[in-house]
């Protein structure tokens, strides 16, 4: 599918495209196709390219002299389906434990929304969520397909010391901070798993248009799971 794109000067080094501003899988298919083009285009040149729910920015290691012939460039690229590419993607299944000593939001949560924790739970762990992309924190990723039932403000008052791995939702969002770090959203469980490794390629294994599903796991089997990767045993691999 093809979307009338706009693109825009961002700065003297950069453009901005973007598509109709919604959160929407086809979307986010275009974005990821037309950004493998242009990563093809300037497979010689350095050229970052940041993608978000409904753009992407094209940060050059050159000032752009001619502003017009580079976005006719970028039209002509985006409407040539010769170079159209098939993004693959991967489905991780991330272990979550929803206990009191890592959710210690949960059970207040709950009641905000009139709901068991064993309900929240289901359905927090019931969709497939799509990874739209990577921000915020290194290897932070902005998911989409949440539950509406548990859509929820973000707290007026942020915590200052959220743990790493902490699993959490704020507004319509659902998530897991890869570091520790401040935040606003309610916790309601955590993941052993270190979704963010300097030390490995590419430091976050798990990539825009991938597919993530919670799996609710008891504190010993967590425990056992973090034990393993302090050891470095474990290795987080797709299920498809």
């Amino acid at each position: 599918m093809e979307y009338n794109l706009k693109f825009l000067r961002y700065n003297e080094r950069s453009i901005l495209i973007e598509w109709p501003a919604i959160i929407d899988e086809n979307v986010l298919k275009s974005i990821l196709n037309f950004k493998k083009r242009i990563q093809n285009k300037y497979i010689k040149q350095k050229v970052d390219i940041i993608n978000a729910y409904s753009s992407i920015l094209i940060i050059y290691d050159f000032t752009i002299d001619n502003l017009n012939d580079e976005i006719l460039a970028l039209k002509l690229l985006y409407e040539d389906e010769k170079s159209f590419y098939e993004i693959k993607s991967k489905i991780w299944e991330i272990p979550v434990c929803y206990d009191k000593e890592f959710g210690f939001d949960l059970e207040q949560f709950s009641k905000y929304k009139e709901l068991s924790k064993s309900e929240v739970i289901e359905l927090h762990t019931k969709p497939v969520y799509k990874v739209y992309f990577i921000g915020f924190l290194p290897g932070f990723l902005y998911l989409g397909g949440l539950d509406f039932k548990l859509f929820l403000d973000r707290k007026s008052t942020p915590n200052l010391n959220i743990k790493r791995g902490s699993v959490a939702i704020g507004g319509k969002q659902t998530g897991i901070y890869p570091q520790d770090s401040p935040g606003g959203w309610h916790v309601i469980g955590k993941t052993p798993i270190k979704l963010f490794d300097i030390n490995q390629s590419p430091p976050c294994v798990i990539q825009s248009g991938d597919s993530m599903k919670f799996v609710s796991v008891d504190k010993s089997e967590y425990l056992n799971i973090e034990e393993l990767i302090a050891k470095s045993s474990f290795q987080l691999n797709p299920v498809l």
